[in-house]
């Protein structure tokens, strides 16, 4: 392969003013991802400490290996709703003994660990990421169930949460409940339903009821350690496999577990004493390659030359379809099928071509990485005689029955059905993050108003009635202002719809552990398995 070449000048003005855009746009997502880390404040996290408990992430920190990286998935879940920012639930990958899990961890500091219906949006994801990807589950419990108060909106989805954990065994995926509080009522079943269970002597409570509710169903006075207690539960129930001294000692105990588990990744990677270089430059250009005005083209080759391992990329037909870049590289010495948006636009060539690199990447059983910066599929009287929609929908089809993983990253606008041909979530890629400076809807805010306006005309003029400009451009600017808030991406970040959003200069690092944990299950693309392509 050959090597990309940069054309961006660090020392330019336009640089500068994208640089300090994106910085911008940096410090309020910090300021918000500080407000999930906070969990329920500072006089709930000392109360917490004051029982001789250590807060969710320390136990997490506790046990993953020293000095491996954690990939927190879904930080800003439940932002812009009326509960805490981060669904009172911590998740993410690490290593644990060697082995990479996805790990949960109820943060008793807001309302007590109760499960409200960000919590259950944030752990079936998390489930979903570990039954496609093979990672063994570990769950760090301390909840007292469901949120009371929102009991409509978590009683269903918390029946999925218990089936999913069943599946995940099913399937021969490990799962391990590491319980250091209470669990109660649906909760009881994480640990109930799980393939191994420590609780922690004097500290844990597992009940389907707990004394208050048994006071109230059966007339019982029942004691909180004879009815659910860790000492019980490991000798007369037999639910706690293993029964710790303390915190410690139980994650002590959940690393050896998985250490016993004899767990192989399908894919070891990149081959023992294989050289992995990093990119030719350096990963803060990224800071100032996306311009703050979206409208604005950039060369998305600029993005590719610092992800990618040595800058180096063989392109696919590069020079049809040219507002759609495709072509291979390694990434941390993984292979890699890239399709990136150019110009914004997809037109039928550009359509054509991801269909047929799709395909390809399905006979080599090479991931995909999608970077997203597309207003959607061209629309004009010329474009639809000349197929668009057949070949939009021959690209979609390519997406929808790909079976080799796919990756997306929206770093500026994916608009439209233009999301759906570059997997957006409702295609299921295997993980989905956005920086800062990317947008996301059915259209632009500008576009969406001036459809609304001009239908509203049309019906007026219709009915023969007179059109009021005033109210017109009222509703105009309401809706633009709507749109183009539900648009950005702690909004879409706060409902999931993606997996978090990232500082670009950690984009080749959060891929690569992507790619490692996709790599933990078989990587094996679709022989000839496609839908009736539209010619």
């Amino acid at each position: 392969m050959s090597a990309l070449h940069t054309r961006l000048d660090p020392s330019s003005e336009e640089f500068a003013g994208r640089r300090a855009a994106m910085l911008d746009r940096l410090t309020e997502l910090e300021t918000e991802h500080a407000k999930a880390l906070a969990g329920g404040g500072e006089k709930y996290v000392e109360r917490h400490r004051g029982r001789g408990k250590l807060p969710a992430r320390e136990r997490v920190e506790l046990l993953l290996d020293p000095d491996t990286p954690f990939l927190e998935l879904s930080p800003l879940a439940g932002w812009g709703s009326d509960y805490t920012v981060g669904g009172s639930l911590v998740a993410g990958i690490g290593v644990v003994a060697g082995v990479e899990c996805l790990v949960t961890a109820n943060d008793p500091t807001v309302r007590g660990g109760a499960s409200n219906p960000w919590t259950l949006r944030k752990a079936l994801r998390a489930n979903e990421i570990a039954y496609e990807n093979r990672l063994p589950c570990i769950s760090l419990v301390e909840s007292g169930g469901a949120d009371l108060p929102s009991q409509k909106e978590v009683f269903i989805p918390g029946g999925a949460l218990f089936r999913d954990i069943t599946r995940l065994s099913e399937a021969g995926i490990p799962t391990v409940a590491v319980v250091f509080g209470n669990s109660t009522a649906g909760g009881a079943y994480i640990p109930g339903m799980s393939d191994h269970v420590i609780m922690v002597k004097e500290r844990s409570k597992v009940f389907l009821g707990g004394p208050p509710l048994v006071k109230e169903a059966t007339g019982e006075d029942a004691d909180e350690e004879e009815l659910g207690g860790a000492e019980m539960h490991a000798t007369t129930s037999g639910l706690a496999d293993y029964l710790a001294l303390d915190e410690e000692d139980a994650l002590r105990t959940a690393r050896r577990v998985i250490a016993r588990l004899n767990w192989r990744k399908a894919d070891e990677g990149p081959r023992v004493g294989a050289v992995v270089r990093d990119p030719l430059y350096p990963e803060e250009d990224l800071l100032g390659v996306v311009p703050e005005d979206l409208k604005v083209p950039f060369d998305p080759r600029e993005v590719i030359a610092r992800l990618v391992d040595a800058s180096e990329f063989d392109e696919f037909k590069p020079r049809y379809g040219p507002s759609l870049v495709t072509g291979w590289a390694k990434l941390h010495g993984y292979p890699l099928g890239i399709l990136a948006n150019a110009q914004g636009v997809l037109f039928s060539e550009e359509a054509q071509k991801a269909a047929q690199f799709i395909q390809l990447a399905n006979q080599r059983d090479v991931p995909l990485l999608f970077l997203h910066n597309t207003t959607g599929y061209m629309v004009g009287t010329e474009y639809e005689q000349g197929g668009i929609v057949k070949h939009g929908s021959m690209m979609i089809n390519a997406v929808s029955n790909s079976k080799v993983p796919h990756l997306s990253v929206l770093v500026g606008a994916s608009y439209g059905a233009g999301h759906y041909g570059m997997c957006g979530r409702a295609y299921n890629p295997r993980f989905l993050f956005a920086w800062p400076s990317a947008k996301s809807a059915v259209m632009g805010p500008q576009q969406l108003a001036g459809v609304l306006s001009r239908v509203m005309r049309q019906s007026a003029a219709a009915k023969g009635r007179p059109f009021d400009e005033e109210a017109d451009a009222g509703l105009r600017a309401m809706v633009e202002e709507q749109v183009e808030s539900e648009s950005l991406p702690m909004f879409l970040s706060g409902r999931l719809y993606d997996d978090g959003v990232i500082d670009p200069r950690d984009t080749r690092t959060v891929l690569g552990l992507c790619l490692s944990a996709i790599h933990t299950a078989p990587v094996q693309g679709a022989r000839g398995g496609f839908g009736i392509f539209r010619m």
